[in-house]
């Protein structure tokens, strides 16, 4: 009975090995499972890289200054009672512009005017006398020397008339300088000086700028001195770099600024330029020479990490598949990038789709 035991808790575990090899031949017989269809090649465009004129350039701090600006200081000591303009505004050649207390030069010129009055007297009496006497001395009533002294006085008051209608002049233009004009047509600068204050002729009273007739003052490293000359084509461009105008250099100083270790090089500024003022610094840029280079559209161009990449399309096999590759970029030249570094002449540019690619993608390349 014992065996017949065994034989029955045996067969189970018999029945269930067999299952398990029966069903792992069953599964091996199953044929493998197909490959993943292959991946379909986007359509982009492209731009073939060619050869372009670059310019060769470089960009300097520069000072915009007028041809015409005054530095107006006074020419007499007093007291100002009068500013009649503040900075900024626009003046006429002419116009006034403050005034010093003229009463202590009004009396002067008053007194000098009643003592021309009183010299003026003496001359008509003496005008009068020498006539007189002429007659006497031709009727024979009085001497020669009588005649004779009455021309040498009035002689002398003429002299002495004509001395004092001079310095009357004189007094009366020294009074004119207690207006302060402007010398032309400008800009009014700082007015540092106040109602009240005592001004002497070394005092700063404010400034006159002609706002047109500009030059862009640009100073040149010496190192560049060997490629400056005359009618270099410069760019004045603002603080984001657009460009304001297009000049040309017509000016070199002939010696190099100690200080700076740079020679002054000039450029023209248009005064129909209204959004340039004197005194202003603004970027200057100066084209050495222009020279072909590669160039490719601002579009192709994607950044990652602050490094410049451009897509190619790369034959492999029978078709084109997208190969990321690091460029060096030169300044902007209209919607181009020249390329320093990274491609050659030929390579074509993906321009289209380029946040879906990936390096090794396939392409089927449409420009």
């Amino acid at each position: 009975m014992s065996q017949t035991l065994q034989t029955r808790r045996t067969l189970p575990v018999a029945q269930i090995a067999f299952g398990s090899v029966l069903a792992f031949l069953i599964v091996g017989c199953k044929p493998a499972a197909p490959p993943p269809p292959a991946m379909q090649a986007m359509p982009v465009q492209v731009a073939p890289v060619t050869l372009s004129p670059v310019p060769n350039s470089d960009v300097y701090v520069a000072t915009i200054k007028s041809r015409r600006s005054a530095t107006m200081q006074p020419q007499v000591d007093g007291n100002l009672t009068r500013i009649y303009v503040k900075s900024g505004d626009s003046v006429k050649a002419g116009q006034i512009l403050m005034q010093i207390d003229p009463l202590k030069q009004v009396a002067t010129v008053q007194s000098q005017q009643g003592t021309e009055a009183q010299k003026k007297a003496v001359y008509n009496y003496n005008q009068t006398e020498v006539e007189r006497q002429r007659k006497l001395y031709e009727s024979g009533v009085t001497s020669k020397q009588s005649y004779d002294q009455a021309v040498q006085a009035y002689e002398n008051s003429k002299a002495d008339l004509d001395s004092s209608s001079a310095l009357t002049g004189t007094q009366k233009q020294q009074l004119a300088y207690y207006e302060i004009r402007a010398p032309f047509a400008g800009i009014v600068g700082d007015v540092p000086v106040h109602l009240g204050d005592y001004v002497s002729p070394t005092t700063l009273l404010t400034t006159v700028d002609e706002n047109k007739d500009l030059e862009a003052y640009i100073y040149v490293p010496t190192e560049r001195s060997a490629q400056l000359r005359q009618n270099l084509p410069v760019e004045i461009l603002d603080t984001a770099g657009n460009v304001l105008l297009k000049s040309n250099i017509n000016f070199l100083s002939p010696q190099v600024d100690n200080g700076l270790q740079s020679i002054l090089a000039k450029a023209p500024v248009p005064h129909t330029l209204q959004m340039l003022r004197n005194s202003q610094l603004v970027k200057a840029r100066i084209t050495w020479n222009t020279a072909p280079a590669p160039t490719v559209p601002v579009l192709a161009v994607t950044r990652v990490g602050g490094q410049a990449f451009v897509f190619v399309a790369t034959p492999k096999g029978d078709g084109f598949v997208a190969h990321q590759v690091a460029v060096t970029l030169g300044e902007t030249v209209g919607n181009t990038y020249p390329i320093l570094a990274g491609l050659k002449p030929g390579d074509k540019v993906i321009l289209s789709g380029l946040q879906f690619l990936q390096d090794g993608a396939p392409v089927k390349p449409l420009g």
